[in-house]
């Protein structure tokens, strides 16, 4: 996978998203598999979830992924397309299926959640650096992926090691840990997803998921000393909140001070003139001190957990890309993963930007005792519409 002049001829967007989407069946009512007579079609992916909530926040965004040439695929271009996102660079496999799955609606993290995959063989396992155009990845300020894509095929993990190399030019890389032990054989996967995150520039993993991926415990700060190399470490606490660690000691400092958009102008074209990512081989990166920026998280009246941990890494990196501040970046992510939370479905759409202006802007004891249920994202923007004359 090789950069060609082509790259010159693709629009630059805000971020670009790449990996597996798949039609979701959404129980019509509790209870086990089994059991459920009936389901609701959504759509599901980590990275096409992400990509949707940035886009309906106001950012460019294109998804790139394969689907079968089925009905299931057209549902699901369709749909992410639906969200002002950019489709035009997912292929079409004449032979592999789209993937789809059944969920139960209890949360991931009970014994009574049931998720059944049907995604072997599937279309997007086929990505590979000969089915992917690398013009259409790397036209992005942002590059976001998951260790999801990495567990899907071989050909899958060889596209994001070449994607995560050091390379100039390289798009800054957003990677979100994603540990699903279930898609994992062997102890393989904790070595990978290790490996592509020290790669990145800007990491998102649970506090849970790095203790059962790779055993780390003692908190953000031990997370930290085992991820020194990303310039930015963001490490989510469930309901407690999330601590970032950004640093741009011995970097480029582009997570610290990137650059926000132009606001109403359309991208312009690529340039490869952001320099190299990395040190050159043979220099140490430099180590990381474990201080971070802690924000609580707010209450939220939960009804499905499932897709949050998208919807905030989509909220941290909106902020990234309008320059705020690190605290605001993780107040936005608490709200976007809150509008997922509050919602049954994967994706739901974000507050709108004057909501989350005005509530990232609280004081310290108001965003202590902020709490959102479903329909806060709707009321939000009611009552914004109401107090404008």
């Amino acid at each position: 996978m090789k950069a060609t002049d082509a790259t010159d001829a693709v629009d630059v967007v805000d971020v670009v998203a790449l990996g597996e989407s798949m039609v979701t069946f959404l129980p019509g009512r509790p209870g086990r598999l089994a059991d459920v007579p009936s389901f609701d079609r959504a759509i599901g992916g980590a990275e096409s979830n992400v990509a949707c909530a940035l886009a309906a926040a106001g950012h460019t965004v294109r998804w790139v992924s394969r689907v079968g040439a089925d009905g299931f695929g057209d549902h699901l271009v369709a749909t992410v397309a639906s969200h002002g996102v950019d489709v035009s660079h997912v292929g079409r496999d004449p032979v592999r299926p789209t993937g789809v799955y059944f969920r139960t609606a209890g949360d991931r993290a009970t014994d009574a959640h049931e998720v059944a995959y049907y995604r072997a063989g599937s279309a997007a396992s086929a990505m590979s650096v000969r089915t992917v155009d690398p013009a259409a990845v790397r036209a992005g300020r942002v590059l976001h992926l998951s260790g999801i894509t990495a567990a899907l095929s071989q050909e899958c993990l060889g596209l994001l090691r070449e994607l995560t190399a050091p390379a100039e030019g390289r798009p800054l890389v957003s990677f979100d840990v994603n540990y699903r032990p279930s898609l994992w054989t062997g102890s393989d996967g904790v070595e990978v997803l290790l490996e592509l995150a020290r790669r990145a520039d800007l990491v998102f993993v649970g506090a849970d998921e790095a203790e059962q991926a790779w055993g780390v415990t003692g908190g953000p700060a031990a997370v930290r000393e085992l991820l020194p190399e990303p310039e930015a470490l963001v490490v989510k606490q469930g309901g407690a909140g999330a601590t970032a660690f950004v640093s741009a000691a011995g970097g480029r400092g582009a997570v610290a001070q990137f650059p926000a958009p132009l606001e109403g102008r359309r991208p312009g074209r690529f340039s490869s003139g952001r320099g190299t990512l990395a040190a050159p081989a043979g220099v140490p990166t430099p180590r990381r001190q474990p201080s971070g920026t802690f924000e609580p998280a707010p209450t939220v009246d939960v009804v499905a957990a499932v897709g949050a941990g998208d919807a905030f890494a989509a909220g941290f990196l909106s902020g990234t890309l309008r320059g705020l501040p690190v605290r605001l970046r993780l107040r936005l992510g608490h709200l976007f993963a809150a509008a997922t939370l509050t919602s049954p479905a994967d994706l739901a759409p974000p507050p709108d930007r004057d909501t989350t202006d005005r509530l990232t802007a609280l004081g310290a004891p108001a965003w202590g005792t902020l709490r959102l249920g479903p329909g806060w994202t709707r009321a939000a923007a009611a009552e914004e519409e109401g107090r404008t004359p």
